[in-house]
């Protein structure tokens, strides 16, 4: 007979994006209530409906012989993780990760009633910034939570401007070597317990 069990299903209705800098912040070890940043991290805010994509790869080369016609064994030459997701708020953390830079009040110049300006200065050199990444998703009382120390943005996608749809903001982000490791996965659900055959 089958081992189905259809309870075992999962969907992520609900979830969350947080950064924080890679230097300095305290990891996470716990999954969380699937509702507070962990400490020292900020809210990316709303995802678009398509959700985030997390995409851990390994690249293995065959290692062929003589004696044989098909590989005898693989040998890893590369291995990443990947966050890919598509931000919906126009917040000061959306938009410095995405732009690469960081917000700057410019004072107005003469009267009291000039408007402040706020200015972001893209460089012909820029910095890539480490981040530490947080993101956590659930469905009723099942919560998971994936950490990566350290990790940059890889690619960012073109922001389109129109009449009748928000500005978006699409990034992705590829977790960095930490000791080893690229980062790890949380849940409350004992994935452990044994199964009837």
């Amino acid at each position: 007979m089958a081992n189905n069990d259809a309870s075992k299903i999962r969907f992520a209705p609900k979830g969350n994006v947080y950064i924080s800098p890679a230097v300095g912040v305290t990891l996470p070890t716990e999954v969380g209530d699937g509702k507070t940043a962990p400490a020292g991290y900020k809210s990316l805010g709303y995802v678009t409906d398509a959700g985030v994509v997390i995409t851990p790869t390994v690249t293995a080369d065959p290692v062929n012989v003589w004696q044989s016609a098909v590989p005898v064994l693989f040998n890893v030459s590369a291995a990443t993780f990947t966050v890919q997701a598509t931000f919906a708020e126009t917040n000061i953390n959306t938009t410095e990760l995405f732009w690469g830079a960081n917000w700057v009040e410019v004072k107005p110049e003469g009267g009291t009633g000039a408007a402040t300006t706020w200015r972001l200065d893209l460089s012909s050199t820029p910095e890539l910034q480490e981040i530490s990444l947080v993101v956590d998703w659930g469905q009723g009382d099942n919560l998971n939570r994936v950490v990566i120390p350290r990790s940059m943005i890889q690619d960012r996608g073109a922001i389109t401007l129109v009449r009748n749809a928000a500005q978006e903001y699409q990034l992705t982000i590829d977790a960095l070597d930490s000791d080893g490791n690229l980062g790890y996965v949380l849940t409350n659900q004992n994935m452990t317990a044994a199964t009837t055959p």
